[in-house]
């Protein structure tokens, strides 16, 4: 069962005068969440064009399309701070962004863990040329400006290495980039130190933007991480996001309220730290990542497969690979997400491909880093401390998943199920937080975080980026097994005023626009 507050009519300070309103579409008796954290009131919201003209009680004329939302939630269109769609949304057959779509998401953000384009106005002009089904925002990634400047290389920057990134981050701000984003456990962003990340998250400042990590340990070092990016708050002087907040594997579990503690007090110190998080207790990234360790990682792959067959590095990085896979049960809470090589092995665990095969779990990652790499999903988090982190008011939606289509691989199924898994779950079925916080943490807040002008809230003037769910039925349907299913319940979306999801069925407009930083 599951219950939402409703407040009267009354309560709604109205959008205008008591003239009649003109408006293309009118929502009618919905329970609105306006993305504060209030609870849900009765009323009507009318859009004309691409804006929110009225939110309340108010008269209509003319004959705009009124659409029967009784017993629906209406509220803004969600935002995802942190997916991997950089490339996706830039071909035809996943630029529509579906699967977040059927999820009430409006606008995702690219550039995360610092992967993505480097120049940045050229990123925009294909999404544009291209069209697409969401809002697009985009972040300088830290990675990609340093193998620009100076490769895969284990060593600070020169100081001209050092000044062509900071030209790079300063390009890319200037260019509508809403801030500069690192992943410091991925190469070569990995070989950076608090200096180089200081340097650059400056330029980000000047621009007024902000500095989002990927941490450099989610593991038993997290609050040395935790501390990292506090610090560089500190002395960049700008705001700081940590990406999918978590503490990883278990050798680290417990630590989850000293992380909490930390952040706590770092912002009642002034520190402007947030953070987001999606609502599962299994990651996805690369098995190279997750198993080498980053002193082997220097380099092309053709240098890393070198020193596996090193007759005096070899045995050490062997080493060093098993005892990786020790701390991941042996490898079995590591399973194959998407390996072309062998698709046979996606949506199994290292262990059990290992045991098919007659061989180690050693043998089956050396034989994939050698064959490519794959992508895994890597069950290594705590229930409890997962949902501890969600209870925290400034801990945003986002799912660090990517626009994708159905196929024959296995992927972490936060690409279709964040927000629904959120809210649906979470917060109507478990209520283990309110709906009003939930649907905050996917709309005004994150639209807080970026400092998204007029998005992210049901307010006169504003975007209507809208979405309107069944409570009872708006639901995450992927799962580990079977990730490739869309959520459900989502009856309408709004994208700029236009109806991306009409009655529950995709009408594949792309209504979705780039949004430029100081340009909005």
């Amino acid at each position: 069962m599951f219950a939402f507050a409703l407040v009267a009519l009354s309560s709604f300070t109205l959008s205008q005068t008591d003239a009649p309103v003109e408006a293309d579409v009118v929502l009618r008796g919905a329970t609105i969440y306006d993305g504060t954290d209030q609870p849900g009131k009765v009323g009507d919201v009318a859009i004309k064009d691409d804006r929110i003209v009225a939110v309340g009680k108010f008269q209509v004329k003319g004959k705009p399309r009124m659409l029967d939302c009784a017993g629906m939630i209406v509220s803004p269109g969600f935002i995802d701070l942190h997916t991997h769609s950089d490339f996706p949304l830039q071909e035809k057959k996943t630029n529509a962004n579906y699967n977040y779509q059927t999820q009430g998401v409006t606008t995702v953000v690219t550039g995360n863990c610092g992967f993505g384009p480097v120049d940045v106005e050229a990123y925009f002009s294909k999404l544009e040329a291209i069209g697409q089904g969401t809002n697009v925002i985009h972040q300088v990634p830290h990675n990609a400006v340093r193998e620009k400047a100076m490769g895969n290389a284990n060593r600070e920057p020169t100081s001209a290495e050092l000044q062509k990134m900071e030209e790079l981050v300063d390009k890319g701000m200037k260019a509508g980039a809403w801030g500069l984003a690192t992943g410091l456990i991925y190469n070569p962003g990995t070989y950076a130190n608090t200096d180089e990340l200081v340097a650059l998250a400056k330029i980000a400042a000047q621009h007024k933007g902000f500095y989002a990590s990927h941490i450099r340990n989610e593991n038993t070092e997290v609050l040395a991480a935790i501390a990292e990016i506090i610090a560089i708050a500190r002395r960049a002087g700008l705001r700081v996001h940590i990406s999918h907040i978590k503490v990883s594997g278990r050798s680290a579990w417990g630590k989850g309220p000293d992380v909490i503690a930390m952040i706590r007090r770092a912002r009642k110190e002034g520190v402007d730290v947030t953070a987001d998080q999606y609502p599962y207790t299994a990651s996805s990234t690369s098995l190279t990542a997750t198993v080498i360790p980053a002193r082997f990682r220097e380099g092309s792959t053709i240098d890393l497969i070198k020193r596996l067959d090193d007759a005096d590095l070899g045995p050490k990085m062997k080493k060093a690979i098993e005892q990786s896979i020790k701390g991941h049960l042996g490898g079995r809470s590591i399973r194959v997400a998407r390996y072309s090589k062998n698709p046979a092995w996606q949506g199994k665990d290292l262990l059990a491909i290992a045991v098919s095969e007659k061989k180690s779990a050693l043998d089956i990652v050396i034989d994939i880093t050698r064959n490519g790499g794959a992508q895994i999903v890597n069950f290594g988090m705590n229930d409890e401390e997962m949902r501890l982190f969600m209870k925290e008011p400034y801990v945003a939606t986002a799912s660090d998943g990517s626009s994708m289509i159905p196929a024959l691989t296995v992927p972490h199924p936060r690409s279709y199920g964040t927000f629904s898994r959120k809210i649906g779950r979470f917060a109507i079925e478990d209520e283990l937080i309110t709906i009003a916080q939930a649907i905050r943490s996917s709309s005004g807040l994150p639209a807080d975080i970026l400092r998204l002008p007029k998005r992210g809230y049901i307010k006169t003037g504003y975007y209507a980026d809208i979405v309107v769910f069944d409570p009872k039925t708006f639901r995450d349907k992927a799962t580990f097994d079977q990730p490739h299913q869309h959520s459900t319940g989502v009856r309408y979306l709004f994208v700029n005023g236009q109806l991306a999801i009409d009655d529950s069925r995709a009408t594949e407009k792309l209504a979705g626009r780039v949004l430029r930083h100081g340009k909005e």
